[in-house]
């Protein structure tokens, strides 16, 4: 899979896509997402050097033997401290005279030893060459989304099934017990830190849990996603702790069924803008836009926050392969929110729900 990835990447470089149409003899890369996505090396520590007959991987003492294992086709090479000398050890050795980097990642600072250490090669800062790869998932990369969605899932039936979420319970105790049961599930970590937002602070479309005690007649929202063999997944759900009221119920379908017609609306061909649009209609005519403020969606995968974006200004073209969320959210400061989200692939002719945790309003008693 690396082969196939470096290829791609080398043919980005030569074709001038990766720099506005002007070609690039090598490239650094250093976001550790990129990493993972080119090498499949999991460890936290290592700079890819590429170039058209070259790729390195720098590591440490720490990582040696574990990139050897993880990173086939790549040559391992242990660098010295600091790891930018090495670097320009290499790079003068490669002949090159350009060297692209990812100027949204290294910071000043790393730039600065960075070009000291390249001595005569010019440094080109470049954007989103890896992440445009990384857009269109490959069949391996759906499998493992969906194996960390299913991951989720099964988090989420057991944490109803402990009888955890009840009135009495602090939100931090609820998130732990979430977290656990997808480590048991086979996560190798959460893919974010878990929200459980509850009453009033359901109205806070990022709550991290707290140390509010959850009541009688609360909305809970929990906002959570596992990482699987270095994939991600997000799910939201909101329920109520007893008899849902009828406003509560109200607003709960309307959510609902806004996030079941943007699930309906991925498509292959369709903007962002355009599947947002069906959703937040739906909001903005019970008379809640105000209340909606987010986008609909997010590309997931490597992260939890990738390409594409489905929003008002969402303008790229959805295409088979990707993996987005969709989740609607209505927040009234003070009283509460609802927010249901799940991830969907762009599939051949359609979409393909990857969550599978029930959606109809659940009043747990």
């Amino acid at each position: 899979m690396s082969a196939e990835r470096l290829a791609r990447l080398r043919g980005l470089l030569a074709g001038g896509q990766a720099c506005g149409g002007r070609t690039l003899e090598a490239l650094l890369i250093t976001r550790p997402e990129n990493r993972f996505y080119l090498t499949g090396f999991t460890g936290s520590s290592g700079y890819v050097f590429v170039t058209a007959g070259t790729a390195l991987l720098l590591t440490d003492f720490r990582y040696v033997e574990q990139a050897a294992e993880q990173a086939p086709g790549f040559e391992i090479v242990r660098h010295g401290s600091p790891w930018y000398a090495t670097l320009g050890e290499r790079a003068a050795a490669s002949g090159i005279r350009e060297l692209g980097f990812e100027k949204d990642h290294l910071n000043v600072s790393d730039f600065e030893k960075v070009s000291g250490a390249v001595g005569g090669v010019s440094l080109v800062g470049v954007n989103g060459v890896i992440e445009e790869l990384r857009v269109l998932k490959d069949p391996g990369e759906v499998q493992a989304v969906r194996a960390a969605a299913a991951c989720s899932d099964r988090a989420f039936a057991q944490l109803l099934e402990s009888g955890v979420l009840r009135p009495g319970v602090q939100e931090r105790v609820v998130a732990a017990e979430l977290e656990h049961y997808m480590r048991l599930a086979g996560a190798t970590k959460p893919a974010f830190d878990t929200i459980v937002a509850s009453g009033p602070r359901s109205s806070l479309p990022h709550g991290r849990a707290s140390e509010r005690i959850l009541q009688a007649g609360d909305f809970v929202t929990l906002d959570f996603g596992a990482v699987v063999d270095g994939y991600c997944s997000d799910i939201t759900r909101t329920v109520v702790l007893g008899k849902a009221g009828d406003e509560q119920r109200k607003l709960y379908e309307l959510v609902l069924r806004a996030q079941l017609a943007g699930v309906e609306a991925v498509r292959a061909g369709k903007t962002g803008r355009e599947v947002d649009a069906v959703s937040r209609g739906i909001i903005a005519e019970a008379g809640h836009a105000d209340h909606f403020g987010h986008g609909l969606g997010h590309g997931v995968g490597i992260a939890v926050h990738e390409a594409p974006r489905l929003s008002p200004v969402g303008d790229a073209v959805l295409g088979q392969g990707m993996i987005t969320s969709v989740e609607p959210g209505v927040y009234v400061p003070g009283w509460g929110g609802v927010r249901i989200e799940d991830l969907v692939y762009v599939a051949a002719g359609g979409s393909e729900n990857l969550t599978a945790s029930p959606k109809d309003l659940l009043e747990l008693s």
